[in-house]
């Protein structure tokens, strides 16, 4: 009796990970031609973030992290493994973890690390110098 719930429970895993897979390639080929144009076939213009939450929804399951676009330019990772450093979200790097990283890379390589705790700042060249030939 056991062995058959465990063969059921196995058949049950596998069809979950089709369905999941169906829903990916459904919504990411639905996704796909919202921005492809494809000759002799009409575009149909849709609101892709319903498809899109799927779409993220789903390679969630498959444990994919996606990135968004923050208002600065810069890619944040959603989730607590990517939360912003400081903020006290779980997974934040905090500045002891950072010194500690910069203390090991520092016992395996030479380098140079420069803080800016003041901005802006300016670079500029010398004009002086004649440029760089090689």
């Amino acid at each position: 009796m056991k062995e058959k719930v465990e063969d059921s429970e196995e058949h049950l895993a596998i069809l979950s990970t089709f369905v999941r897979l169906g829903i990916l390639v459904w919504s990411g080929g639905i996704l796909t031609l919202n921005y492809v144009t494809i000759p002799g076939f009409p575009q149909g213009k849709i609101d892709p973030t319903f498809i899109a939450s799927v779409f993220t929804g789903v390679l969630a399951t498959f444990g994919v992290q996606t990135a968004k676009k923050s208002g600065d330019g810069t890619m944040k990772m959603n989730g607590a493994n990517g939360a912003a450093a400081g903020a006290g979200a779980p997974g934040a790097i905090t500045k002891a973890d950072l010194e500690r990283l910069i203390a090991a890379a520092s016992q395996t390589a030479p380098s140079q690390t420069i803080r800016v705790e003041q901005g802006p700042i300016k670079i500029v060249t010398d004009s002086e110098q004649p440029p760089y030939k090689m």
